[in-house]
């Protein structure tokens, strides 16, 4: 989703808007078709906030090199302290 998100910020920022939503939401529903199955199979075995943690690290593994390579934005170290918090949520959702 990060792609659908952001990306148009870097390669659509003279464009219309209409032009990005829908470039957004092109991308979006092959990004879907990924997340809705997995869900879905996550489902059976895992809780809904378990299943909200794991998206959530997910993104945020991801979005760390994606806004260093693609965005050429920088990562402070108040990022990192949160990813270490999202981490200890993900401790906690997931101890027995």
């Amino acid at each position: 989703m990060l792609s659908a998100w952001y990306l148009h910020l870097k390669w659509l920022d003279q464009k219309h808007w209409y032009i990005a939503a829908m470039v957004s939401w092109g991308i979006a529903f092959f990004e879907y078709n990924f997340h809705i199955p997995a869900n879905r199979i996550g489902s059976q075995e895992l809780s809904l906030i378990q299943l909200q943690v794991i998206q959530i690290g997910i993104s945020l593994l991801m979005f760390i090199p994606f806004s260093i390579i693609m965005m050429g934005k920088p990562i402070k170290l108040d990022y990192v302290w949160a990813a270490l918090c999202l981490v200890a949520a993900a401790f906690f959702i997931f101890k027995k």
